[in-house]
């Protein structure tokens, strides 16, 4: 038993010293901002009207998707890039990997049956795996969520523009994020999550909230409490003394060939 135990010690110690060599700064470009054309095209075509994603219809343009991925890394942000070029293009990623996991895995249930035998939140998940290049550095998801976009920017919109693969997650925005108009493709997103029922409901004395405003709630609360940054948006003015509950988060695959309208 306390050989076990060591060993369980060791394998932690290991898996932490790796997740902190991970959040090194990544090497910066030199070039300017890619356009995002490409994944726009793309979102165009198979994302349907209700934010599901046809991932056959992807992988049918297989070539064409990889070669947005390709652009996205072997272009790192450089330093003369605006705040917004480097936003939009974190997004974008976020939501072109996350796909490319889809895609280089389908048929699934789910993202989450892609985690490691052993998934440890936060350490050990397929968020944390490195499975693609960021000017020539090995990346993860979770790297771009956590160290990247809530880091650095500190813009909790984000949250609701990225997107997990799953029912319960934010629906994939039909088309890609641009420097040129990301604040207004941010406040969308916001006002259009927050205000559906699928995954709040919201009124005046009661709120039951998607998990993401648990998770996150530092990211929410700053400055404020979390229904005076639901009020920004919500359609319905919600009081201040309002019960908040959460609702059960749903991770099935995010699929529009096995989810239908009549379902959503």
């Amino acid at each position: 038993m306390m050989k076990r135990s060591i060993n369980i010690s060791v394998f932690f110690f290991f898996l932490t010293l790796t997740s902190c060599t991970n959040e090194k700064a990544f090497v910066m470009g030199n070039g300017p901002a890619p356009t995002h054309e490409i994944w726009d095209e793309l979102l165009k075509e198979y994302v349907t009207d209700i934010g599901f994603v046809d991932y056959k219809g992807i992988i049918s343009e297989k070539v064409k998707f990889e070669s947005y991925l390709d652009l996205l890394s072997n272009n790192a942000p450089a330093n003369s890039w605006s705040e917004n070029e480097r936003l939009a293009y974190w997004i974008n990623v976020y939501n072109a990997f996350t796909v490319k996991l889809i895609i280089d895995n389908y048929p699934l249930a789910s993202i989450k049956d892609l985690n490691p035998t052993l998934s440890i939140p936060t350490l050990n998940t397929v968020w944390t795996k490195d499975f693609f290049k960021i000017g020539g550095e090995d990346f993860n998801l979770d790297r771009v969520e956590h160290k990247i976009l809530r880091e650095e920017f500190e813009e909790p919109r984000i949250h609701f523009s990225i997107n997990c693969a799953s029912f319960s997650c934010p629906v994939l925005r039909p088309e890609a994020f641009k420097a040129d108009k990301v604040e207004t493709q941010l406040e969308e997103q916001a006002r259009s999550f927050i205000n559906d029922l699928q995954r709040n409901k919201i009124t005046k004395d009661k709120v039951e909230l998607s998990k993401i405003f648990s998770w996150f709630g530092g990211d929410f609360n700053k400055g404020q409490t979390l229904i005076q940054f639901l009020n920004k948006y919500a359609e319905v003015e919600i009081s201040e003394n309002a019960e908040v509950n959460f609702m059960d988060y749903q991770w099935r695959l995010n699929d529009a060939s096995e989810i239908s309208s009549n379902q959503y």
